[in-house]
C-alpha cells in the first residue's frame, strides 16, 4: 500500500509540474500579447507575418537588461520598431545581427496595413521562418514593423516612455545592450560620427558628402575603426549610409579598406544580401 502511495504521489507530483510550466508559458504568451496590444505603433493590423528565432550561443556578458529595459517579471522585453520600407534603417539590421550574437533573441517582421507592398527581401530581413521555442525561452523580443512612419520609431517599456525616433538615435540604444563602457570623450566622438554620417553624409549635399569622406579617410589613417581599434556603432551607422547613398565606390583608399573591414564581419552579410 505504501508503494501504491508512493507511486501515486509521483505521480501528481509529475502532473502538477508539467501544469505549472504551462501556466508559465501561457503566462509568457499573454504578457507578450497583452504588450503588443497596448502599443499603438504595433497593432496587428497586418497584412503579412513573418517571425524568425535567431539565436546563437552567448559568447560574452552584455548589458543588465533588466536594469535597461525594465524589470517585467519574468515576461519577454519586447523591442518593437516601426520603419518605412522605402528607406529601410540598414544600421538597424546589422545592429540585430550582432545582438544574435550575444543574447537569444525572438524575431519577427511585421507588415502594417499603412504600407501596400514590402519588398520580399525586406520580409524576409531576419532570415527564413524556423520553428520557434517557448517565449520564456528567449532573453529579447525584436520586432520589426514595416509602416508609413517619416523616420524609424522604437519603443521597449510601453506604459513608460515615449519612442526614441531617428536611425541614429535607436542605433545608439540597440549598441548600448553590448554594456560597452567608454570615456567621455570616446563617446563624444562615437556620437559625433554618427550624427555626421545622418545629417551631413547621407542627408547633406555632395560637398558635405565630400567633406565627411575626407574627414573619414584622414580618421582611419590612424585607426582601424572610425573611434579606437574596436567597432562601434559609428562605424555600423557610416558604413550603412555609404551603402545606402551609394557614395561607397568614390570613397577614398583608407575608407574603402574600412569597409572591407567591415563586410568581413558577419553581421553585415544580412544587408550586403539585401542590396544585392
Amino acid at each position: 500500500l505504501q508503494e501504491e502511495a508512493d507511486l501515486s504521489l509521483q505521480a501528481l507530483e509529475s502532473r502538477q509540474e508539467e501544469i505549472l510550466k504551462r501556466l508559465y508559458e501561457l503566462k509568457s504568451a499573454v504578457d507578450g500579447l497583452s504588450k503588443m496590444i497596448q502599443t499603438p505603433d504595433a497593432d496587428f493590423d497586418v497584412t503579412n507575418i513573418i517571425q524568425t528565432d535567431e539565436c546563437s550561443p552567448l559568447t560574452t556578458n552584455g548589458a543588465d537588461l533588466d536594469l535597461m529595459l525594465g524589470k517585467d517579471y519574468g515576461a519577454l522585453k519586447d523591442i518593437v520598431i516601426n520603419a518605412n520600407p522605402s528607406v529601410p534603417p540598414l544600421s538597424l539590421l546589422v545592429l540585430h545581427s550582432l545582438l544574435c550574437e550575444r543574447y537569444k533573441i525572438l524575431s519577427a517582421v511585421h507588415t502594417h496595413s499603412s504600407v501596400k507592398n514590402v519588398p520580399e527581401n525586406l520580409l524576409k530581413c531576419f532570415g527564413e521562418q524556423t520553428k520557434q521555442q517557448p517565449r520564456h525561452e528567449y532573453q529579447l523580443g525584436f520586432t520589426l514593423i514595416w509602416k508609413d512612419v517619416p523616420k524609424p520609431q522604437m519603443k521597449f517599456s510601453i506604459q513608460t516612455m515615449c519612442p526614441i525616433e531617428g536611425e541614429g538615435n535607436i542605433a545608439r540604444f540597440l549598441f548600448s545592450l553590448f554594456g560597452q563602457k567608454y570615456n567621455a570623450v570616446t563617446s563624444t566622438l562615437i556620437d559625433s560620427w554618427v550624427d555626421t554620417a545622418i545629417f551631413q553624409l547621407k542627408e547633406g549635399s555632395s560637398k558635405e558628402r565630400g567633406a565627411v569622406l575626407r574627414s573619414m579617410n584622414a580618421a582611419l589613417g590612424k585607426t582601424s575603426w572610425l573611434v579606437g581599434n574596436e567597432l562601434t556603432v559609428a562605424d555600423v551607422v557610416a558604413w550603412c549610409v555609404l551603402q545606402q547613398t551609394g557614395s561607397a565606390n568614390a570613397a577614398p583608399a583608407n575608407v574603402q579598406k574600412w569597409m572591407k573591414s567591415c563586410e568581413n564581419l558577419p553581421p553585415f552579410s544580412s544587408v550586403i544580401k539585401l542590396l544585392k
